[in-house]
Protein backbone atom coordinates (compact mmCIF):
# COMPACT_ATOMS: atom_id res chain seq x y z
CA UNK A 1 0.00 0.00 0.00
CA UNK A 2 1.10 3.39 -0.98
CA UNK A 3 1.87 5.90 2.13
CA UNK A 4 -1.09 8.26 0.80
CA UNK A 5 -3.09 5.13 0.84
CA UNK A 6 -2.00 4.65 4.62
CA UNK A 7 -2.28 8.07 5.84
CA UNK A 8 -5.89 8.07 4.75
CA UNK A 9 -6.93 5.20 6.18
CA UNK A 10 -5.38 6.62 9.69
CA UNK A 11 -7.06 9.41 9.14
CA UNK A 12 -9.98 8.04 8.72
CA UNK A 13 -9.18 5.35 12.06
CA UNK A 14 -8.37 8.50 13.83
CA UNK A 15 -12.06 9.61 13.21
CA UNK A 16 -13.51 6.41 14.74
CA UNK A 17 -10.75 6.19 17.78
CA UNK A 18 -11.32 9.63 18.92
CA UNK A 19 -15.13 9.31 19.24
CA UNK A 20 -15.02 5.60 20.64
CA UNK A 21 -15.45 6.31 24.32
CA UNK A 22 -11.96 6.20 26.75
CA UNK A 23 -12.84 2.38 27.37
CA UNK A 24 -13.46 1.17 23.95
CA UNK A 25 -12.60 -2.32 22.39
CA UNK A 26 -9.31 -2.91 21.33
CA UNK A 27 -8.04 -1.52 17.84
CA UNK A 28 -8.32 -4.49 14.75
CA UNK A 29 -5.51 -5.99 13.33
CA UNK A 30 -5.40 -3.67 9.99
CA UNK A 31 -5.96 -0.62 12.22
CA UNK A 32 -3.25 -1.11 14.62
CA UNK A 33 -0.95 -2.32 12.00
CA UNK A 34 -2.06 1.32 10.14
CA UNK A 35 -1.13 3.12 13.18
CA UNK A 36 2.18 1.13 13.88
CA UNK A 37 3.31 2.28 9.97
CA UNK A 38 2.31 5.40 10.48
CA UNK A 39 4.61 5.66 13.78
CA UNK A 40 7.34 4.52 12.11
CA UNK A 41 7.19 6.98 9.35
CA UNK A 42 7.72 9.33 12.00
CA UNK A 43 10.09 7.66 14.06
CA UNK A 44 13.93 9.59 13.94
CA UNK A 45 17.01 8.78 13.09
CA UNK A 46 18.44 9.44 16.21
CA UNK A 47 16.97 10.20 19.90
CA UNK A 48 18.72 11.98 22.05
CA UNK A 49 18.24 10.99 26.18
CA UNK A 50 18.54 13.63 28.40
CA UNK A 51 21.98 11.98 29.63
CA UNK A 52 23.03 13.47 26.60
CA UNK A 53 23.31 9.98 25.10
CA UNK A 54 22.05 9.40 21.61
CA UNK A 55 20.54 6.27 20.30
CA UNK A 56 20.77 5.77 16.72
CA UNK A 57 17.77 3.75 14.68
CA UNK A 58 18.57 2.43 11.21
CA UNK A 59 15.55 3.03 9.05
CA UNK A 60 16.24 0.73 6.76
CA UNK A 61 15.84 -2.23 9.54
CA UNK A 62 12.43 -1.85 10.12
CA UNK A 63 11.57 -5.29 11.42
CA UNK A 64 13.76 -4.73 14.22
CA UNK A 65 12.84 -1.97 15.88
CA UNK A 66 9.15 -3.10 15.72
CA UNK A 67 7.35 -4.53 18.95
CA UNK A 68 4.32 -7.23 18.74
CA UNK A 69 0.75 -6.25 17.43
CA UNK A 70 0.10 -6.94 21.47
CA UNK A 71 2.59 -4.91 22.97
CA UNK A 72 1.67 -1.91 19.99
CA UNK A 73 -2.14 -2.29 20.76
CA UNK A 74 -1.53 -1.67 24.42
CA UNK A 75 0.70 1.50 23.91
CA UNK A 76 -1.78 3.05 21.88
CA UNK A 77 -4.60 2.13 24.03
CA UNK A 78 -2.32 4.29 26.48
CA UNK A 79 -1.73 6.86 23.90
CA UNK A 80 -5.36 7.38 23.58
CA UNK A 81 -6.08 7.63 26.67
CA UNK A 82 -2.94 10.51 27.12
CA UNK A 83 -4.75 12.01 24.44
CA UNK A 84 -8.12 12.56 26.58
CA UNK A 85 -5.78 13.45 29.57
CA UNK A 86 -5.06 16.52 27.79
CA UNK A 87 -8.31 17.42 26.48
CA UNK A 88 -9.48 17.28 29.67
CA UNK A 89 -6.45 19.12 30.68
CA UNK A 90 -5.27 16.48 33.34
CA UNK A 91 -1.02 17.66 32.34
CA UNK A 92 0.19 15.56 35.65
CA UNK A 93 -1.97 12.73 34.70
CA UNK A 94 -0.95 12.29 31.23
CA UNK A 95 2.42 12.50 32.12
CA UNK A 96 2.23 9.78 34.48
CA UNK A 97 0.05 7.85 32.13
CA UNK A 98 3.06 8.06 29.61
CA UNK A 99 5.89 7.72 32.29
CA UNK A 100 3.76 4.06 33.54
CA UNK A 101 3.83 2.65 30.28
CA UNK A 102 7.47 3.50 29.33
CA UNK A 103 8.82 2.10 32.53
CA UNK A 104 6.96 -0.96 32.79
CA UNK A 105 8.49 -1.86 29.00
CA UNK A 106 12.07 -0.68 30.34
CA UNK A 107 11.78 -3.06 33.49
CA UNK A 108 10.89 -6.21 31.07
CA UNK A 109 14.23 -5.41 29.99
CA UNK A 110 12.91 -7.39 26.93
CA UNK A 111 13.12 -4.52 24.72
CA UNK A 112 16.09 -3.04 22.76
CA UNK A 113 16.88 1.71 23.09
CA UNK A 114 15.81 1.41 19.48
CA UNK A 115 12.46 -0.54 20.66
CA UNK A 116 11.88 1.61 23.68
CA UNK A 117 12.10 4.65 21.11
CA UNK A 118 9.77 2.98 19.17
CA UNK A 119 7.30 2.79 21.42
CA UNK A 120 7.46 6.63 22.99
CA UNK A 121 7.15 7.33 19.02
CA UNK A 122 3.83 5.33 18.53
CA UNK A 123 2.59 6.62 21.99
CA UNK A 124 3.57 10.38 20.89
CA UNK A 125 1.88 9.83 17.63
CA UNK A 126 -1.49 8.30 18.46
CA UNK A 127 -1.42 12.03 20.69
CA UNK A 128 -0.91 13.99 18.14
CA UNK A 129 -3.22 12.59 15.67
CA UNK A 130 -6.56 12.51 18.33
CA UNK A 131 -5.32 15.77 19.27
CA UNK A 132 -5.03 17.44 16.24
CA UNK A 133 -1.60 18.31 16.03
CA UNK A 134 -0.77 16.07 12.73
CA UNK A 135 -2.83 16.71 9.60
CA UNK A 136 -2.75 15.72 6.32
CA UNK A 137 -1.97 17.97 3.21
CA UNK A 138 -1.72 17.45 -0.24
CA UNK A 139 1.66 18.43 -2.01
CA UNK A 140 2.38 17.22 -5.68
CA UNK A 141 -0.94 15.05 -6.07
CA UNK A 142 0.25 13.21 -3.02
CA UNK A 143 -0.62 13.33 0.68
CA UNK A 144 1.85 13.53 3.58
CA UNK A 145 1.64 14.55 7.39
CA UNK A 146 2.68 17.75 8.88
CA UNK A 147 2.94 19.30 12.33
CA UNK A 148 0.17 21.47 12.58
CA UNK A 149 0.12 24.95 14.15
CA UNK A 150 -3.27 26.25 13.20
CA UNK A 151 -5.62 27.22 15.59
CA UNK A 152 -8.32 24.20 15.93
CA UNK A 153 -11.68 24.06 17.26
CA UNK A 154 -11.18 23.44 20.86
CA UNK A 155 -12.57 19.30 21.91
CA UNK A 156 -14.70 19.79 25.52
CA UNK A 157 -14.67 17.44 28.24
CA UNK A 158 -17.04 17.22 30.57
CA UNK A 159 -16.66 16.94 34.52
CA UNK A 160 -18.40 13.50 34.11
CA UNK A 161 -15.39 12.81 31.75
CA UNK A 162 -12.58 13.88 33.39
CA UNK A 163 -13.37 12.31 36.23
CA UNK A 164 -13.53 9.20 34.48
CA UNK A 165 -10.27 9.96 32.70
CA UNK A 166 -8.35 10.38 36.09
CA UNK A 167 -10.16 7.18 37.83
CA UNK A 168 -8.52 4.89 34.48
CA UNK A 169 -5.01 6.19 34.63
CA UNK A 170 -5.05 6.16 38.54
CA UNK A 171 -5.92 2.52 37.49
CA UNK A 172 -3.54 2.15 35.20
CA UNK A 173 -0.39 3.65 36.79
CA UNK A 174 -1.45 1.22 39.95
CA UNK A 175 -0.55 -1.53 38.13
CA UNK A 176 2.86 -0.49 37.06
CA UNK A 177 5.98 0.27 38.55
CA UNK A 178 6.48 2.95 41.36
CA UNK A 179 6.74 6.29 39.39
CA UNK A 180 9.36 7.40 41.80
CA UNK A 181 11.35 4.89 40.96
CA UNK A 182 13.24 3.27 38.17
CA UNK A 183 14.83 4.82 35.16
CA UNK A 184 13.98 3.97 31.60
CA UNK A 185 15.85 4.55 28.42
CA UNK A 186 13.33 6.28 26.80
CA UNK A 187 10.92 7.21 29.83
CA UNK A 188 12.58 10.50 30.74
CA UNK A 189 10.86 11.96 27.52
CA UNK A 190 7.85 12.01 28.84
CA UNK A 191 7.45 15.32 29.88
CA UNK A 192 8.86 16.26 26.38
CA UNK A 193 6.00 14.04 24.77
CA UNK A 194 3.75 15.71 26.95
CA UNK A 195 4.60 18.96 25.93
CA UNK A 196 5.41 18.54 22.24
CA UNK A 197 1.56 17.39 21.78
CA UNK A 198 -0.09 19.93 23.86
CA UNK A 199 -1.93 23.09 22.83
CA UNK A 200 0.03 26.31 21.53
CA UNK A 201 -1.65 29.48 22.46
Amino acid sequence: MRMAGKMWAVAMLVAGVAAAPVHAQELSEKATLTFMDYAWSLTPEAFTKPNGETIQIDKTKKDDVMVPLDVAREVIRVGRLSAHAQVCELAQEQVDNHTSLMRRHAETKKWTPQQLVYMNQLHLTTVMLLTGRVKLVEKDGDKEVVISEEKREAQTCTDEQKSKVKELIAAYVATGPALAAATSPAAPAAAAAAAAAAPKE
